[in-house]
Parts: C-alpha cells; sequence; structure tokens
C-alpha cells in the first residue's frame, strides 16, 4: 500500500501548518499574501469530483474553517478559494485573503510579481497565529 505523499512542488513551497481530519493545511511561503493551501491525504487524486461524497463534504467543511480563520485573523477585504491544479496535479485548495491594497489587486495572486519567503520570526509568528487560531 502507497502511504499519502506531499507533492515536492508543494513542499518545497510551503509550511506545515496542521493535520485536519482530512486534509494537511500548509501555509504558502509569499509574506505578501496570507494564503493557505489544503490537500486531502488521499493519494492519485487531481479533482475534487474523485473524492468521496463524504469526503467531498469533508473537504468543503475544512474549507471553511481555513477561510474563517484567515478573515478573522487578517480581515481581509475578500476571500479567495480555488482548486485549479494547473502546475501541480495533485489535488489542492487555496485559501487566500485579499486586500484592496495588495500587490496582485484585482487580479489572481498567480503570476503576479516575486514570491516574498517569510522571514524567520515572521514565518515562526504567522504559524503560531494560524495554529492557534485554528484550534479554537
Amino acid at each position: 500500500m502507497t502511504a499519502f505523499a506531499l507533492d515536492p512542488r508543494l513542499a518545497g513551497d510551503t509550511h506545515l501548518v496542521a493535520d485536519f481530519d482530512l486534509c494537511r493545511v500548509l501555509l504558502m511561503d509569499d509574506a505578501r499574501f496570507p494564503w493557505l493551501i489544503l490537500v486531502p491525504r488521499r493519494i492519485g487524486l487531481t479533482e475534487i469530483i474523485e473524492l468521496s461524497r463524504d469526503d467531498q463534504h469533508a473537504l468543503l467543511d475544512e474549507v471553511d474553517r481555513a477561510a474563517r480563520t484567515l478573515h478573522a485573523l487578517y480581515k481581509p477585504d475578500k476571500l479567495n478559494v480555488a482548486a485549479l491544479g494547473n502546475l501541480v496535479a495533485q489535488l489542492h485548495v487555496h485559501v487566500i485573503a485579499r486586500f484592496h491594497r495588495d500587490a496582485a489587486w484585482p487580479r489572481p495572486v498567480w503570476g503576479v510579481g516575486e514570491r516574498a519567503a517569510y522571514p524567520d520570526v515572521e514565518r515562526a509568528q504567522r504559524l503560531a497565529a494560524l495554529r492557534l487560531a485554528l484550534r479554537a
């Protein structure tokens, strides 16, 4: 039996926040945007429709939990939720807090400017805040 493995590109671009019942929750290493990525821990899936009905409902509940956490912590002007998979085929869902003043507004965050990795202290603070908020 094959164990769940995170796509190497996702692993290289993110930091572990937590594991929900279904999804691994990751922080995108881009300090320009509060940005979580949820990856269902199911092997070989690329599309939401490949999840069982129960897992689809669990995914929506976990996306809701992540979105509400970002909303509570950062008070964004808009939340973007997307499951694209054009570059990374492994099923994953982006939950991004957006602001009228952010680097990409009003366009999508992809392909705008250069990613700005979190400085160590800021990354540790953001991860701690997210972990605490997600437990509540």
